[in-house]
């Protein structure tokens, strides 16, 4: 079976990881790995390098991804992105037998959007979830509107998706892919975690903040209270950098400017699968808006406080405690963690074992 995978930013490298891992080693299966978006974006760590450090081939870099991060920059990128694979899936077509994209990204709904008139079968990972303080709703909607197969994390996200689609065929309930790495992804101890990210890493707060990008024009006030609030934290921390959505630019600007004046305060543009699950098990817990503190963060015992509408409608587990991005009331919620007893609870979002789930279902397809 002959596959292209679209990877279009370390978020999206980082949940296919497991997959990819067995689908190289199974003969059943031909990959190629389009890279595009972020991954070639120096500003965003030319994340491309990792997926070639981890021993994979990159058929096609794709370059999409414009400097300004206005409405009109990233429907031009739509545009450009468009474009370049409508030649890209006139190259592959006859290669191609299924296409796999992940999520819910704008980069990911335009190359799957030029390749619906060369009516290439596709496979979408994590739809049927709802994010009611982005702009990726309509994305990632879209992208189960033109798919064929839909491998979904949760059976309420399976049912969701029979709903936008009308029909039950090809839905599948597999649970999160990114659960798959903690079986084979060794954890940094401290002294590992250290070296590799010259960060002496103390029981932190790891904070994931992306933009909103329904009220984007919110944004620079949501971070500036995000900021306040963790101007007064005791604690160690570690924030990772926001995507490349609408005022993402301001964000990094102001989290920068942050690290910079107060102690104990470390950036990093991106901690990898790795960093970033050694980072989860090392840390006290977890503050922002990232699907990560939803969908992984139970697999540590650890809880989260979800600011904002970003994740607002997605399955949430007994660890995530949702509150509004304002100084005082993220402060209350930090309080109420510290109260809390040990986190001692299943992960709604699967036992580990997906990729094995989804190779199965794609070889009896092909039967």
């Amino acid at each position: 079976m002959n596959l292209v995978i679209l990877t279009s930013s370390r978020a999206d490298y980082g949940i296919y990881l497991p997959l990819l891992k067995k689908l190289k080693f199974d003969s059943f299966f031909n990959i190629k790995i389009v890279a595009f978006g972020t991954h070639l974006a120096e500003k965003f760590g030319n994340t491309v390098q990792q997926i070639l450090n981890d021993g994979f081939e990159v058929t096609d870099k794709i370059e999409t991804v414009f400097n300004s991060d206005s409405p009109q920059s990233i429907s031009k990128s739509m545009a450009v992105t468009i474009d370049k694979f409508a030649e890209l899936w006139e190259k592959e077509k006859s290669f191609i037998n299924y296409i796999i994209c992940l999520g819910d990204r704008y980069e990911m709904f335009a190359a799957v959007t030029a390749s619906v008139p060369f009516n290439i079968p596709v496979v979408h990972i994590h739809g049927g979830e709802t994010t009611t303080g982005a702009i990726d709703n309509s994305f990632r909607h879209s992208l189960s509107v033109m798919s064929k197969i839909h491998f979904a994390s949760t059976q309420n996200h399976a049912d969701r998706i029979r709903q936008i689609i009308g029909t039950d065929s090809g839905v599948y309930n597999v649970g999160a892919l990114s659960l798959d790495n903690l079986n084979d992804v060794p954890i940094l101890n401290l002294e590992e975690f250290e070296q590799k990210f010259n960060i002496p890493i103390n029981n932190p707060v790891l904070v994931t903040f992306h933009p909103e990008t329904v009220a984007y024009e919110k944004n620079e006030n949501y971070v500036q209270a995000l900021i306040s609030a963790l101007s007064v934290i005791d604690k160690q921390i570690i924030i990772t950098m926001p995507n490349a959505d609408t005022m993402g630019n301001i964000i990094r600007k102001k989290l920068l400017e942050f690290a910079g004046i107060k102690k104990n305060v470390f950036t990093v543009e991106s901690l990898g699968t790795q960093g970033y699950f050694s980072c989860l098990q090392h840390c006290a817990f977890i503050l922002g808006n990232s699907s990560s503190g939803i969908i992984e963060a139970a697999s540590f015992a650890k809880y989260v406080i979800n600011i904002g509408d970003r994740q607002k409608g997605r399955d949430a587990g007994t660890n995530i405690i949702h509150c509004e991005v304002e100084k005082n009331a993220i402060i209350d919620a930090i309080k109420q963690i510290e109260n809390l007893p040990m986190l001692n609870t299943k992960n709604i979002y699967g036992d580990g074992f997906t990729a094995d789930k989804m190779i199965s279902i794609l070889k009896n397809l092909k039967n």
